[in-house]
């Protein structure tokens, strides 16, 4: 204990940023290496030294590491399924140097199928207990909704065998794949499988074939919203105060949604105690520059299409439709750092093909 607070006890530089980051971990890269390799007191020696660096960066980042092959220790970086972070991450492991006996890898990689045993909560995970059905939903004929088939399952341990299964299918299709190809998981028993049971390993082959066709069919896809019509929207809460909504309604009969299949739903808090729940004319003013300064770097013409706005009870939500979570990500994190100091800002990013989060606000519902 003496010894790595004497090696980790003096004053260093904040990190600020990748470069910072990997300079500081090549100066301890020996150490942690021995530490991951002899798997000696690894929590405090390499977990709880690398993270508060990390932490410096940007919150959100995870770790998983052990030892690639003997002479090779891998650190792998994950944002325990955050959209958001997956860039950051992304970063983080581009801008690495080269460090001999070392392997950085960016979000869970997928893994051979064999090698995968999940022992959680009393119940095993292998590929011999675990199937899959498919079923296509006309109305919806490019969502990817899959029910896996556990032979132990019993709904008394529901919650937890669904998990095992979540950690199951991010080891074997890895962490990208697993939040970018599949909109819909349920997870049953072999009595309740709504279809043919498909072994587990075709799984992957399975999202690969309909990853291609999805990216066939909408590759080059935009919209233009110059021109679109807007419509502001009215209503009134339980408590009695009152809703406000500005809502591009030609996006919302737009038969091309699915090609922008991220949704970036950003919020805005204020204290609207004093005026029904509304902003003042400051705070108005300070979320519409916001708002424009989202727009100026969220562009159509790049896959980001603006939905619209709801304000009400102390909450702005302002809402895009995305190509890619990528650029809106770092654009969202940008501005949430830049004006942290005026109004509380926090976003989040997840995957909706049909914007079926905005049914309520279609004319017709």
């Amino acid at each position: 204990m003496g010894f790595w607070k004497k090696i980790f006890g003096r004053r260093e530089g904040a990190t600020k940023s990748y470069r910072d980051f990997w300079n500081w971990f090549q100066k301890h890269e020996r150490l942690f290496f021995n530490v991951v390799k002899t798997k000696d007191n690894i929590e405090d020696a390499f977990f709880d030294k690398v993270s508060p660096k990390l932490a410096e960066l940007k919150d959100g980042f995870f770790m998983v590491t052990g030892m690639f092959d003997k002479e090779t220790a891998e650190l792998v970086f994950t944002a325990d399924g955050a959209i958001a972070n997956f860039v950051f991450i992304e970063e983080l492991v581009a801008a690495a140097p080269a460090i001999k006996g070392w392997k950085f890898t960016a979000l869970k990689p997928a893994l051979d199928i064999k090698d995968i045993l999940i022992n959680m909560a009393g119940f095993t995970y292998t590929k011999d207990n675990l199937y899959f059905c498919y079923e296509e939903q006309p109305s919806l004929p490019d969502e990817i909704d899959i029910t896996i088939v556990y032979d132990d399952f019993s709904e008394e341990h529901k919650t937890a065998i669904t998990n095992g299964v979540f950690i199951f299918l991010d080891n074997f299709i890895g962490e990208l794949n697993f939040a970018g190809t599949i909109d819909n998981i349920t997870v049953t028993g072999v009595a309740n499988a709504p279809g043919e049971l498909i072994k587990i390993e075709k799984l992957k082959d399975f999202l690969t074939w309909r990853e291609k066709e999805f990216v066939e069919k909408y590759e080059g896809v935009r919209h233009d919203t110059e021109h679109d019509n807007y419509s502001m929207l009215e209503a009134k809460l339980e408590s009695g105060r009152g809703l406000v909504a500005m809502i591009n309604t030609d996006l919302l009969e737009w038969d091309g949604k699915a090609s922008h299949p991220w949704i970036l739903n950003i919020e805005m808090k204020y204290n609207g105690e004093n005026n029904n729940g509304m902003p003042d004319d400051d705070t108005y003013k300070l979320m519409g520059a916001i708002e424009y300064e989202m727009l100026l770097a969220l562009k159509d013409y790049e896959g980001n299409l603006n939905i619209g706005r709801q304000t009400a009870d102390g909450l702005r939500e302002v809402y895009f439709a995305c190509k890619d979570f990528r650029k809106p990500s770092k654009v969202l994190h940008k501005i949430q750092t830049q004006y942290a100091d005026k109004i509380e800002i926090t976003y989040e990013i997840y995957k909706d093909k049909y914007w079926q989060s905005f049914e309520r606000f279609r004319a017709d519902e």
